[in-house]
């Protein structure tokens, strides 16, 4: 079926108003969407990894779930939605259930990239029947805008300072959707709340019913953490996915494909320029060089692996 915006608004919210995330986040859009994708017959089990989600969406005995849900520790998210989904494909076998449920388990980059990455990989690699969204921030928010392996170079965070010496951050980020293609499972995608959805619902529709394991990265901006006016959430990620810093693209079953390909690619000065947290750098033209490089080196990489001209 084609995708419908108003159609897809119009469907009931599993995830409520009245939860504490901040005003401009995008992981509750993240979250909306994602969960929007399920058919409205068909129940989830929710498991989220420790952090600005969780804190914000569940305080026992109250929670902003309408679907089961798990708090899971920061580095088990994907190890505790694979045993319930286990156990359900158990009960299934023995006629002990038979109603449909989907799994989806939900981290940030914090609890996704570094410390949660053992039980990711694992989940992935048995094969289990679910789906793991990461909500890429781009730091550790939570606990005071640490940096993370997803924090991109030169990026101030209270563990990177910006000084007169060393300017931020200095390693790129790790490209976690390529090691979980890596993993040769049947769905991997990168994508972003913008516009009209249709990007992210489609590929949130994919990962949750194509059978086996699937993984989404979903760029989720932070605007405490990359300081930024709370309305500019949806420019924040259209700078992104225009600039090529954040890629728009599926892998099915090991076939590289890209979703979107602007027809004008901007400068990744746009993107630094926009962010508070790269503010110590905008003025310094070797650096946004060095930048501008490596963002237009992994695009062409990308292209080439999606059989696009470069």
């Amino acid at each position: 079926m084609a995708y419908n915006f108003k159609a897809t608004a119009e469907k009931p919210d599993r995830l409520t108003g009245g939860h504490r995330m901040c005003a401009g986040c995008g992981a509750p859009v993240v979250v909306r969407t994602v969960l929007r994708a399920l058919k409205e017959e068909d129940k989830a089990v929710i498991s989220s990894a420790t952090g600005c989600l969780e804190v914000s969406t569940f305080l026992y005995p109250y929670t902003a779930w309408k679907d089961s849900f798990i708090h899971s520790a920061f580095e088990n998210s994907a190890a505790n939605i694979a045993g319930v989904e286990a156990a359900y494909e158990s009960m299934k076998r023995q006629g002990k259930i038979d109603e449909t449920y989907k799994f989806i388990a939900f981290g940030g980059d914090g609890g996704t990239y570094d410390i949660g990455i053992q039980a990711l990989s694992g989940a992935m690699e048995r094969g289990h029947d679910m789906v793991y969204v990461c909500y890429d921030n781009g730091a550790y928010m939570n606990t005071g805008i640490q940096r993370s392996s997803a924090t991109p170079k030169y990026a101030d965070t209270t563990t990177s300072p910006a000084g007169k010496v060393v300017p931020g951050k200095q390693q790129y980020r790790k490209d976690l959707t390529q090691i979980m293609v890596g993993h040769g499972i049947p769905y991997v995608a990168q994508s972003a709340p913008m516009k009209n959805f249709k990007d992210l619902y489609e590929k949130s529709e994919k990962a949750i019913y194509t059978p086996g394991p699937a993984f989404l990265n979903v760029l989720a901006p932070c605007p405490r953490g990359w300081r930024y006016d709370t309305p500019r959430l949806m420019e924040m990620c259209e700078i992104a996915v225009d600039t090529c810093f954040w890629p728009l693209y599926e892998v099915e079953n090991g076939v590289f494909k890209l979703t979107y390909k602007p027809r004008n690619k901007r400068p990744i000065s746009d993107w630094l320029e926009a962010q508070g947290r790269f503010r110590h750098i905008v003025k310094r033209p070797e650096i946004v060089e060095e930048i501008q490089a490596e963002v237009d080196q992994r695009w062409n990489a990308l292209l080439t692996l999606c059989g696009e001209e470069a």
